[in-house]
């Protein structure tokens, strides 16, 4: 991710942006459906963020670590109670090592799109393998682009328009890339908000955990586990490392 988009001005504000993501209904699910998958832990969380989930999660008695590459949005996890639960270590999650090992490791809210090459997405499955035990899973929470929405020469598509708040996606086809525009008022005054993206297909990223050595083991179209089907807009994945091979013992 990079670090000139997460600045320190759009990690002061992050969560007051993302208040429709701390409702009970968007996270409680997600903190189920991984509370579940990482068992007895530790779980480990890329892109931790200000913590918007990995906090529910360590409350319910999982031990939860994170990778973030941000060190503004990582000081504002630290300002949370329950933060100092948290290990987080600064980094890439392309690349950087974290301390330990873990039964989950997870990526949430399109976070993996934020890698910006092919390269980079197959270096983070590369990187979760690396961290996961034998057995352990991986998930993406990931959305799914509307290109069939899109008419032929439109690259501009809106995905939220409000009182306050104007949300639209302009779309590089050719390169898989977006660039996700955000305008607000906040007390009268214009704030604009950029951030880039690589949009990745679920079979691309079933590539990724293959080069990877994990394999698919569940999909849906989100946390509450309903059905993935051909008209969803989002999918929640996991993929498996296997277990060790018993015949080399």
């Amino acid at each position: 991710m990079d670090a000139d988009v997460w600045n320190e001005h759009v990690a002061r504000g992050y969560d007051e942006s993302s208040t429709h993501m701390y409702e009970a209904t968007v996270l409680d699910p997600a903190v189920d459906f991984l509370a579940r998958r990482a068992g007895r832990g530790p779980a480990l969380e890329f892109a931790i963020g200000t913590g918007r989930v990995a906090l529910p999660l360590s409350r319910r008695g999982i031990a939860v670590a994170g990778l973030e590459k941000s060190e503004p949005m990582a000081r504002e996890l630290r300002k949370k109670p329950g933060a100092e639960e948290i290990a987080v270590t600064i980094g890439d999650m392309a690349e950087t090592r974290a301390p330990g090992e873990f039964s989950l490791v997870y990526v949430v809210y399109n976070a993996i799109t934020c890698l910006l090459s092919q390269d980079k997405q197959v270096a983070c499955f590369r990187n979760a393998a690396r961290h996961l035990e034998p057995g352990g899973r991986f998930v993406i929470e990931c959305f799914i682009p509307e290109l069939q929405r899109l008419p032929p020469g439109e690259t501009a598509r809106p995905f939220h328009v409000g009182e306050h708040h104007l949300g639209f996606d302009t779309f590089d086809l050719a390169n898989q890339r977006l660039v996700s525009h955000h305008y607000r008022i906040v007390d009268g005054k214009a704030d604009t908000f950029l951030s880039p993206h690589r949009f990745v297909w679920p079979s691309e990223l079933d590539l990724m955990a293959k080069l990877a050595g994990m394999a698919l083991s569940e999909r849906w179209a989100d946390w509450k586990e309903t059905p993935f089907t051909s008209s969803s807009t989002s999918h929640v994945s996991v993929w498996r490392k296997p277990l060790e091979d018993s015949s080399s013992d």
